[in-house]
Parts: structure tokens; sequence; C-alpha cells
């Protein structure tokens, strides 16, 4: 048995493009950076970016481009799949990797993020959100000792 799985959460690098299929189906494509940071030998913190291209088809295409937006966060589920052609002007072949998602799951959405109609759980920012008293942070713990043999399991 073989496996072609790729896995990403990140930033969408540029707003998702949405062309029509000769077969009236829908194409999305755009791309999304990640990152790691890693320490170097000496201690130093290093940080290393990849960018993915991602295709979607059909109802998935239709919804990241309608929701998505550069900037906006997702993970992509899929498979790997290259793709070549002669380029026409220096006759040499191309190639080019994409992800070809099957799952995509939209990141929160911020004001910093793109994409569609508020939600009712949308962020709030401190300005907005409720003030709360000191008491209502404090958690009531019991004064006496837990015994280990109250515990029903």
């Amino acid at each position: 048995m073989y496996l072609n799985k790729a896995m990403v959460f990140g930033n969408l690098t540029r707003d998702p493009e949405v062309r029509a299929l000769p077969n009236g189906g829908n194409v999305c494509s755009f791309g999304v950076a990640t990152n790691r940071v890693y320490k170097k030998a000496d201690g130093s913190k290093q940080e290393e970016v990849e960018f993915h291209n991602v295709v979607t088809f059909g109802k998935l295409a239709d919804l990241c481009g309608q929701y998505l937006k550069k900037g906006s966060s997702a993970y992509i589920e899929g498979r790997l799949k290259t793709r070549n052609w002669d380029d026409k002007d220096s006759g040499k072949k191309q190639y080019k990797t994409e992800i070809i998602a099957e799952t995509v799951q939209f990141g929160p959405r911020g004001a910093s993020t793109g994409g569609g109609a508020p939600r009712s759980n949308a962020p709030v920012t401190d300005a907005e959100a409720p003030q709360k008293s000191p008491k209502d942070d404090a958690i009531d713990y019991p004064t006496e000792d837990i015994n280990p043999d109250d515990i029903p399991f």
C-alpha cells in the first residue's frame, strides 16, 4: 500500500483565483506559506518559510474563492501532484508541485484576516468585551484536602 498525503496549516500568500473548467466545474488555486522556527548550533533562532501551491475543485473551489483572502489562515489536507509541461519560450521542461486539496478548514476570522460574513462567535476586541469583576475570575477551591479513596474511579 502507498500513501500520498499532505497536511499544511498556514496563511494565504495571495487571493484565491477561481477559474471555470471546460466541463463546467470550477478550479481554485492559491498559495499558502508555512514557517518553522528552530535554534541553530550557536543558539540563535532561525526561521524557515515554505511556500505551497494549493488547488481545489468543484464546490470546495467555490467556497475557497468566496471565503478565503490573502492573509487568512487555513488548514489543508490533500495529495501531492507534480505537473510538467514544455516551456514554449525556452524549450525546457517545466515542473510544478501542488497540493490537490480534499479538505480545507478555514482559520479564525479576525480583523486582519480575510473572509466572508461575520459570525456570532467572531473574536471580540478588548474594547468590546464586557468588563468582568475580579471575583468572576476567581475559582472557589475546596478548603479540605481531597481523599483519593473518595474518587469513584
